[in-house]
């Protein structure tokens, strides 16, 4: 049997909207943030990649890719030659990611706003199929689409230094951190992406700038998900919860 096959698809209170076709890295990933995030390991605790791996009948590489991606949104740190632990405080850090977020895509939207150099349908494509998603409480299409969407404004601007400070905030794993916020509306979510679309069409280089500064600033005040319902996804073996 395969690690994929072995490793079971981790559930959301929003739904798991095709999660089974989730690498197994993304899975694991997701698992241990609702582990880390529900308050099931305590700060400053060791994360063991063997006993990780034993839990979810899978090998130690997927894990160990798992934790390394864990470890640049700054919920675990690794200490070498020591090993790979929860942070000790991690909101500010989640906080700032946000913050450093809102400039560059700011940025990146007034430059594809005045230049006309973005792909308009795409952007309303992926909006569409956000709300699609979010209407079938599909969390992790929304994830989908809403990364597709601010990396086509990114990769539009052309400017390569941008984007790749942008890719190492690892987006995909913060939107994922902040669709575990409690009480989120996911139609609300994916909605709230149209005014961008709107600005970047009305050739408004500014307006659309704020638009897309604003954007970010709403998740930069969220509360950070913490206790919640996932913590008894059924995806973390019974002896673990």
């Amino acid at each position: 049997m395969s690690d994929v096959q072995k490793a079971k698809p981790a559930k959301s209170r929003a739904g798991e909207g095709g999660f089974v076709n989730t690498p197994l890295r993304q899975r694991l990933k997701e698992a241990l943030l609702r582990r880390i995030i529900g308050g099931h390991y305590d700060p400053g605790e060791r994360l063991v990649e063997l006993r990780i791996a034993e839990e979810f009948g899978t090998s130690q590489g997927p894990v160990r890719e798992a934790l390394r991606e864990l470890e640049a949104t700054g919920l675990v740190t690794n200490i070498p030659r020591r090993g790979t632990y929860v942070a000790e405080v991690m909101s500010s850090g989640l906080r700032e990611i946000y913050t450093v977020r809102g400039a560059l895509e700011e940025q990146a939207t007034r430059i594809v706003t005045s230049r006309r150099c973005c792909d308009i349908d795409a952007l309303q494509r992926a909006t569409d199929l956000m709300r699609e998603a979010a209407l079938a409480s599909d969390i992790h299409g929304v994830i989908e689409h809403s990364v597709t969407f601010h990396r086509t404004i990114m990769e539009a601007a052309g400017n390569r230094l941008l984007l790749n400070i942008w890719q190492s905030l690892q987006i995909e794993t913060r939107t994922t951190i902040t669709m575990l916020t409690e009480g989120l509306d996911l139609v609300e979510i994916a909605d709230s992406h149209q005014p961008i679309v709107d600005a970047i069409r009305s050739g408004d280089a500014e307006l659309a700038a704020r638009e897309a500064r604003e954007h970010q600033d709403y998740f930069e005040h969220l509360p950070v998900p913490v206790g919640s319902k996932l913590d008894a996804d059924p995806a973390v073996p019974a002896k673990m919860r």
